[in-house]
């Protein structure tokens, strides 16, 4: 059967939008963001390697897009050498603070809107405000890769993301869209109606050409990045900034204290692995969407040889059925949830010597918390909704537990070929990782054919949504194995995941944004 995806009869069906890779020998960046991606590859120009880029566009994505990651916020790097071949993986997830009392969060029924539908929690408290912050470690992943990586000094890799701060990001009707469908939560925070909604309302884009741009300037945030600039991670998790941070989060009742901080460690891990094809691909291992994926390709090797050029039914009906396999195992033993919106970014980079990084930061929820510490600027995330409320289940609120996210860097390694790719959008980007290097390696598309081509979503274990531009044969056949529902890639709401990945072939880089996420860039030195 064929389901329509509710689109708006007002939006047209015909729209177009090609965006073509960035490519060259000196280094590329891809990012959800432009500021943040050219931030990266004014790093790479300075003779800073990809791990260095990665930093800096990872600081300035949080201020760029402040609703999709910061330094209130968590994430993995996947670093790939080039004269060796080694994978790094560097963890920087969350964990629930010490001191969390998992009787705060009763459920009183129905179910929530937020990400994952979970049990409505009195006052949704394990979503919107302090008690849902979960212990941030962006900050010391970012260091960690700094020290076992880095060649630029600390502070020229984070004094960028200062200097845009000061300055604002330049408002434009993305991010006032962004701004308005959170605003009954946001003018609820003295911090986030500060800053967000200045005299009650999201700054908005001149309304015609030449107009003078608006800009959100955060001067609290900008102090906070130059003293972690100037100072060292330290300082966000045992100096002035973490007592400051701690003080404003304690005085809206929550859990995080300053020994909470003082325990972040960021960790350094072996990569899951799979020997895909003729490829070898490694993903974060443990509480991520990286074993997942592994899973479902595993499952997809032994029941499908795919052919052409493009997928065809068979080979979507394949994904599909390896997914759905997938995902019943990962929610069975697991305890996740029901996908919806998220709070994600991506960013991936290539440099001239052949390193590849790839990036998955997240404040989880759009707005994370949507708490700002008016002292320190920064907005936290809320990563207590990661958990399920109800207390007999898998993965149950509790004190000091690693939550189990969704995020899903990938590298495929072949025959003179690299690509390290990931994505933001909940429990989707695990299929759309999988549908990419699947048209990559099974398919032999290039990356900028691979980010143009229809994908399925398989999020769960049961149900597909396939993008309405696929062939109307193909889409009949498909529906006659699965129960499918179409749905149109577009900005907003985000169907498929946005998407980024650097490739490099023979000697020659190349970069790949999401094409209709209107941020999203690609570029090359």
């Amino acid at each position: 059967m064929l389901r329509r995806h509710a689109l708006s009869e007002n939006l047209s069906r015909k729209a177009h939008i090609r965006k073509p890779v960035a490519r060259g020998a000196g280094g590329v960046v891809a990012a959800h963001h432009r500021v943040a991606a050219q931030v990266g590859i004014d790093i790479l120009r300075k003779g800073g390697n990809a791990v260095d880029a990665a930093i800096a566009t990872g600081f300035a994505a949080g201020v760029a897009e402040p609703w999709m990651s910061g330094i209130g916020g968590i994430g993995v790097m996947l670093v790939r050498e080039a004269q060796s071949g080694r994978i790094t993986v560097i963890d920087f997830g969350a964990r629930s603070p010490q001191g969390l009392d998992p009787a705060d969060f009763p459920v009183i029924g129905g179910s929530d809107s937020d990400l994952f539908g979970w049990p409505m929690v009195e006052d949704n408290r394990n979503v919107v405000g302090a008690k849902a912050i979960a212990v941030p470690a962006m900050v010391a992943g970012h260091a960690l890769a700094h020290e076992r990586f880095g060649s630029m000094p600390w502070a020229d890799l984070v004094m960028p993301a200062a200097e845009i701060a000061q300055t604002g990001v330049e408002i434009d009707w993305y991010g006032s869209m962004i701004v308005t469908t959170a605003l009954a939560d946001l003018q609820n925070d003295p911090g986030c109606a500060e800053h967000f909604l200045r005299g009650g309302l999201p700054l908005m884009q001149g309304p015609t050409a030449g107009a003078a741009a608006a800009r959100l300037p955060w001067p609290a945030l900008a102090r906070s990045l130059r003293n972690i600039a100037q100072e060292g991670a330290s300082t966000f998790y045992t100096g002035s900034l973490a007592r400051a941070l701690i003080a404003d989060i304690a005085a809206r009742g929550g859990y995080l204290s300053l020994d909470d901080l003082a325990a972040v460690k960021a960790q350094v891990r072996e990569p899951a692995t799979l020997r895909y094809r003729d490829y070898d691909l490694a993903v974060a291992p443990e509480l991520n969407g990286g074993p997942t994926m592994l899973e479902a390709l595993a499952a997809l090797e032994a029941a499908h040889t795919p052919s052409g050029n493009v997928p065809d039914a068979a080979m979507y009906a394949a994904m599909a059925d390896a997914l759905k396999q997938a995902w019943a195992r990962r929610l069975a033993e697991m305890g996740d949830g029901t996908p919806h919106p998220s709070s994600t970014t991506n960013f991936a980079v290539a440099d001239a010597q052949g390193n590849l990084v790839v990036c998955t930061q997240t404040l989880l929820s759009l707005f994370g918390s949507r708490v700002i510490s008016p002292e320190t600027g920064i907005l936290m995330n809320n990563g207590i909704n990661w958990f399920d409320p109800r207390p007999e289940a898998v993965n149950a609120i509790g004190p000091g537990k690693r939550v189990l996210a969704n995020y899903c860097p990938a590298i495929a390694t072949g025959a003179d070929d690299v690509i390290a790719l990931g994505g933001a959008g909940g429990r989707k980007i695990i299929p759309a990782m999988m549908n990419l290097l699947c048209f990559m390696i099974d398919h032999g598309m290039s990356l900028e054919d691979a980010m143009h081509h229809p994908r399925i979503d398989v999020s769960g274990p049961d149900k597909v949504v396939a993008d309405a531009a696929l062939p109307q044969a193909l889409l009949e056949e498909l529906a006659g194995q699965h129960d499918v529902t179409l749905a149109d890639r577009v900005p907003y709401p985000i169907n498929f995941t946005t998407a980024s990945a650097v490739r490099r072939r023979v000697g020659v880089n190349e970069a790949g944004a999401e094409p209709v996420q209107p941020t999203a860039e690609a570029l090359a030195v």
